[in-house]
């Protein structure tokens, strides 16, 4: 079995804008520069069949090269506590578009359709029990923001469970054209 989702990679210069903020959090789990991305679609546990359909699905999507920006921070909690800090992408149309395309793509090869809503961002860090509160790294960074920068693949990617976090391995790269 694999854990697989498809995802953008921000370019160098972003995922180093991205990075300096990365910091004075107490307890934050910071993701590694191999770590950042722009989730398009979770796509699960799946056997080694499904996963070469997976990648041939993903391998017949036709879209254009997008120019994405970061636009100020936020955070995800469960059960009423924190548990991420992550940078806002705008959604832009063609990204959108992206999102249905892998979609439809993932519901094809037989999975069921994305229900819950497409928040377009880039994990920065994990927060576990021990984490500090995050309001003021959320103040301080508020206005964080890199002007859009062009997101050139999609990616596979295949996400393996560790004891110290996950491990995001390239599957396959798909040029956006």
């Amino acid at each position: 079995m694999a854990r697989l989702f498809a995802a953008l990679r921000p370019p160098p210069a972003m995922r180093e804008r991205l990075r300096a903020t990365m910091h004075g959090l107490p307890g934050a789990r910071w993701q590694s520069d191999e770590q950042l991305h722009l989730t398009v679609r979770f796509i699960g546990d799946v056997d080694r069949h499904r996963q070469a359909d997976i990648a041939a699905a993903l391998g017949r999507i036709h879209a254009p090269a997008l120019m994405l920006g970061v636009e100020g921070v936020g955070a995800f909690d469960s059960k009423g506590r924190p548990n991420s800090l992550w940078a806002a992408i705008p959604a832009a149309n063609d990204l959108t578009r992206i999102a249905k395309s892998v979609d439809r793509a993932m519901v094809d090869v037989g999975l069921a359709p994305e229900t819950r809503a497409f928040r377009p961002h880039v994990t920065l860090a994990r927060l576990g029990r021990d984490a500090m509160p995050p309001d003021g790294w959320l103040a301080v960074h508020a206005g964080l923001a890199h002007e859009p920068a062009p997101f050139t693949h999609l990616y596979l990617y295949e996400s393996i469970l560790g004891r110290e976090g996950s491990t995001y391995v390239i599957v396959e790269r798909y040029p956006l054209a």
